[in-house]
């Protein structure tokens, strides 16, 4: 996963497309071996060097240093599971290690091609040696032996002979054939979809042009300054301009390129996938069909723009996916069908509702603010437009409205929120205090300003919690951290993503480059960068710490500190939260939705420190019902513990949540303002030359289907539940605090 979210960075073009129809079709024609860099690319070179030596946030010198650092991270960009070089390769390409640096300085991109030529000659190598394995049969394959395949070759050596990189495809594709096998599939079946497979790959390797030569390894070399210094090819900036429109049809999912699969980064929040429910982050995507009846075709080992084409289409119209879950460790796969739709800035907007929390012996009603991303209409505010859009006009709407309905208090989720305008993050705040800084920023020349709250007026004083997870970022981070800092509520949820960095969109003369050129610090001092917010209670997680946020990321810029500005909090409740957490670790003990977090976390976590897996068919058959006798039981588990009835195998939970993929209506709206963090962490909007930006993010829907409400409404979100009870806590404490004061003041 950390290779995934690094390589993420790496190749924007292909990790920030939200599926749409507005893009124009790829066309690739087959190129000859070898490649040779255009004309054009030198000039393109020269003027990145400039740019990232004058304009980026860290000095940094191109010298023999950052050369050596730029060849390891091409080569491991090129083949990060060391599958196709050869360790000759690597010992020739060392004549390179302290030359590239000069090289660019020139323009010259001879030695990149040069790596690049070897490398695109043992891919097709490779691709036409596993077809010829192929060829001569399955049946071949012992699955009786005792054999096991590293999956996680991070650290394990180049191959010295072509026979070792031979006896390790053909465990990989031994291994394909018996994941095949334990879906009861036919042996001719079997050989029939690999060969496709495996013709598919190589096909698209023969594919593969000058420009995708040049901006993998201009973003190999960007990465050595920072992971959000990116550069955009002409196509690349294409369609992330088309994201930016805001008016697409798809079915709003952001995807990846990992290891040959087409895996699912995010989904666009209240999209057609995200509504439908039957595709979640890092799913991987196998095949792709179009309409309920169309033939399924295999699209492992396709260029990712290639399957884009595939699931863009228009709006009201079905593509079907044939996906591995995440969910499942077995690696089993199902189809689903998703209707496309068209997704409009109007649909994006914050979004409230209120929900009845039992405690202390009577019902109370939390506000609940779900705020996808940091959105503002920057063409309607240019032209003066009093009624544009954004999220503080929306948000200050929707408090207005909460409070008619005599709230206790206020929750706001930003889970997954990955950032956008850093204006509209220091405004939102400016909702809950009277006046004072929100947040400051240090350029490249150490200077810092800070960003302050001058309205005296206050929107809201009641009670206030914000909820955030691994995937809030940016603008998120820095909302989340003000109200931290001056103790104006309680954060709730787990430690956020850690982007403390804004970036700009320069254009180039062939395509843009979007550059780190300032960092973020809270008005404490401390930055958001690495570290992101910790919140003062602690949820359980669904994401791994250890293997998304920036903290994961190549080169990520460190953690640090700076001088604190002047401000006056708000509130004085740090000297509750141990309290809070008592009660809150004491009502969640028993709790049946957190204990199957946990308990899935756990086991997922540990699943995935498993370096190897067997080739046995046996071994794989009786893993594969452990871990179904586990999911079954932790599921019945929590049924019990719900008062649900129990299942008799998770075929049965497959059944009840067919209603759901069959009553799927299409989406209202779905958009993008050109990308995603990761997991999120999302990135957020990204600044247009002349703005700052707190970060990217996606504008996402906000308004679901009445069967989705109506659904919501039978089973509440647990985690905006115990939100609500820890702010009822919070306003138990303060009253109880409050009348000691009063009490001791008169006696």
């Amino acid at each position: 996963m950390k290779k995934f979210v690094s390589r993420f960075f790496s190749t924007i073009f292909y990790a920030c497309l939200l599926i749409s129809a507005s893009a124009n079709a790829v066309v690739e024609e087959r190129t000859q071996l070898p490649l040779h860099p255009m004309p054009v690319h030198t000039t393109t070179t020269q003027n990145i060097v400039d740019a990232l030596a004058s304009r980026h946030y860290v000095p940094s010198r191109l010298d023999d240093n950052l050369s050596s650092r730029i060849l390891d991270t091409y080569i491991n960009d090129l083949d990060p599971s060391k599958s196709y070089f050869l360790k000759s390769d690597i010992d020739e390409f060392e004549k390179y290690r302290y030359e590239l640096d000069e090289a660019l300085k020139r323009g010259n991109l001879n030695p990149a091609f040069d790596i690049f030529n070897r490398y695109h000659v043992r891919v097709i190598s490779r691709f036409e040696k596993v077809l010829a394995m192929l060829d001569e049969g399955i049946e071949l394959f012992d699955f009786t032996k005792q054999e096991e395949l590293l999956v996680n070759r991070e650290e394990a050596p180049w191959a010295t002979t072509e026979a070792e990189l031979d006896e390790l495809w053909r465990k990989r594709v031994k291994d394909a054939v018996l994941n095949l096998k334990l879906t009861d599939k036919e042996p001719e079946k079997i050989k029939e979809l690999l060969v496709k497979r495996f013709t598919n790959r190589l096909s698209r390797s023969r594919q593969t042009n000058s420009e995708d030569v040049y901006q993998l390894y201009m973003n190999s070399f960007t990465k050595t300054y920072d992971p959000h210094t990116q550069y955009f090819s002409p196509r690349t900036s294409e369609n992330f301009n088309i994201n930016m429109s805001l008016s697409l049809e798809g079915i709003g999912a952001v995807l990846q390129l990992e290891d040959e699969y087409t895996k699912v980064v995010s989904l666009v929040p209240a999209g057609p996938a995200d509504k439908a429910g039957v595709l979640k982050p890092n799913d991987k995507i196998i095949a792709v069909g179009q309409g309920e009846d169309g033939d399924m075709v295999d699209v492992i080992g396709w260029r990712l723009d290639e399957v884009v084409q595939l699931i863009r289409g228009r709006k009201d119209t079905v593509v079907k996916l044939d996906i591995i879950p995440a969910a499942d460790d077995d690696g089993i796969h199902r189809t689903i069908s998703i209707v496309r739709n068209k997704v409009e800035l109007e649909e994006q907007s914050a979004k409230s509702e209120v929900i009845e929390i039992e405690q202390f012996g009577s019902v109370h009603k939390i506000g609940v603010i779900d705020i996808p991303t940091f959105y503002v209409d920057f063409k309607a505010l240019q032209k003066g437009d009093r009624n544009f859009k954004s999220t503080t006009r929306d948000v200050k709407r929707l408090i207005q409205e909460l409070q008619e309905e005599d709230i206790d208090g206020i929750v706001i989720d930003l889970r997954d929120n990955g950032g956008g305008s850093l204006q509209e993050a220091k405004m939102l705040t400016g909702l809950f205090i009277d006046r004072g800084p929100t947040v400051q920023i240090r350029s490249k020349s150490n200077r810092v300003d800070i960003l302050n709250d001058r309205d005296l007026s206050v929107v809201y004083d009641g009670p206030l919690a914000v909820l955030v997870n691994r995937l809030s970022a940016s603008a998120s981070e820095i909302f989340a951290g003000a109200i931290q800092d001056y103790e104006r509520g309680i954060i709730i949820g787990s430690q956020t993503f850690g982007k403390g960095t804004v970036q700009s969109l320069l254009p180039l003369n062939r395509g843009q480059l979007k550059l780190t050129q300032a960092k973020f610090y809270r008005i404490s001092g401390e930055s958001t960068q690495e570290k992101g917010i910790i919140p003062d209670i602690l949820y359980p997680s669904s994401y791994d710490p250890e293997s998304i946020g920036e903290s994961t990321l190549e080169e990520p810029l460190p953690w640090d500190k700076i001088t604190a500005t002047n401000y006056r909090r708000k509130h004085l409740i740090n000297h509750l939260v141990p309290e809070l957490r008592s009660l809150h670790e004491e009502r969640i003990a028993d709790n049946p939705e957190f204990n199957y977090l946990k308990e899935a976390f756990a086991y997922r976590k540990a699943r995935s420190e498993d370096d190897y897996v067997s080739l046995n068919k046996d071994e794989r058959l009786q893993e594969k019902e452990e871990r179904e006798a586990f999911w079954l039981a932790l599921e019945n588990k929590k049924r019990e513990a719900l008062g649900q009835d129990v299942l008799a195998s998770l075929d049965d939970l497959d059944k009840e949540e067919e209603p759901t993929v069959a009553s799927t209506e299409p989406a209202q709206v779905e958009g993008s303002t050109g990308g995603a963090i990761v997991p999120d962490s999302k990135e957020g909007e990204e600044p247009v030359p002349g703005s700052e930006m707190a970060g990217s993010g996606t504008l996402v829907p906000a308004v679901g289907e009445a069967e989705a409400e109506e659904e919501n409404e039978e089973t509440p979100d647990p985690y905006l539940v115990e939100s609500g009870h820890i702010l009822l806590d919070l306003i138990s404490l303060e009253e109880r605090t409050a009348a000691e004061l009063k009490q001791s003041h008169g006696s």
